[in-house]
């Protein structure tokens, strides 16, 4: 990732004992701690000059592990505040879409290529990205995705080395061991521009059909339909 194919992460998975209850319990138990480590490594972490700036490290959000990883560039003021990623309206969009095709956040883990807010909302440096990058590549074993959604130029950049325009690349799946990797639109340019939700839409529909044939979803049993707001309306 980022220019390096992703490690596969099959190999941080236990080996085969015979009591597999138990053996999976005890998994839970020493990935959850060992999880917690690094979200503590995290916090401390001072690799650029953003993490003196920050208000809070932006870790994730989501299941862990998940089948889907979305990734961003980085937190903005909002996310910078709850240290969460996507909780802002850029965010809020991308809920509604999710949840209006079926996905739901015990399906998917959120995260973004740098954990700490640039000033201003500007994109992350190159080099702050690299700072991040071991962070994120250990991120990436715990969540073990099989398929990402790289959400915007900044992450389509950073994530796969490639320089490509997102208009041009956006909705074409690129495989690369045994990964799924779709690149789209950023939810922001979508509020800039509602015109483009259709294009962001058909990439969630795409990503929830290939999490479905590849047998990590139930088929839906309904047919989604694109909505037309900007967050999911409350009870």
């Amino acid at each position: 990732m980022m220019s390096d194919k992703p490690s596969n992460p099959d190999r941080v998975q236990p080996p085969q004992v015979a009591d597999q209850p138990a053996a999976a319990a005890q998994t839970a138990a020493c990935e959850a701690a060992n999880w917690g480590d690094f979200v503590q490594r995290c916090d401390n972490c001072r690799n650029c000059d953003l993490g003196s700036s920050r208000t809070n490290c932006v870790v994730w959000r989501g299941a862990l592990p998940a089948p889907l990883m979305l990734v961003g560039e980085g937190p903005g003021a909002q996310e910078d505040l709850e240290g969460k990623p996507f909780v802002g309206q850029s965010g809020q969009l991308l809920d509604l879409l999710l949840q209006a095709n079926g996905l739901t956040e015990q399906q998917l883990h959120v995260c973004n290529i740098v954990k700490c807010r640039p000033p201003g909302n500007r994109q992350p440096s190159e080099e702050e990205a690299q700072a991040c990058r071991p962070l994120f590549r250990e991120q990436f074993l715990f969540v073990r995705p099989k398929v990402i959604l790289l959400l915007g130029a900044t992450a389509y950049r950073y994530f796969t080395g490639r320089r490509d325009g997102i208009t041009k690349v956006r909705g074409q799946w690129i495989e690369n061991n045994g990964y799924f990797i779709m690149p789209t639109l950023h939810p922001a340019y979508v509020l800039r521009d509602n015109r483009q939700r259709d294009k962001i839409w058909a990439d969630v529909c795409a990503v929830r059909l290939k999490l479905e044939a590849l047998g990590l979803l139930e088929p839906l049993q309904f047919v989604p339909a694109m909505p037309q707001g900007r967050k999911k309306e409350s009870n």
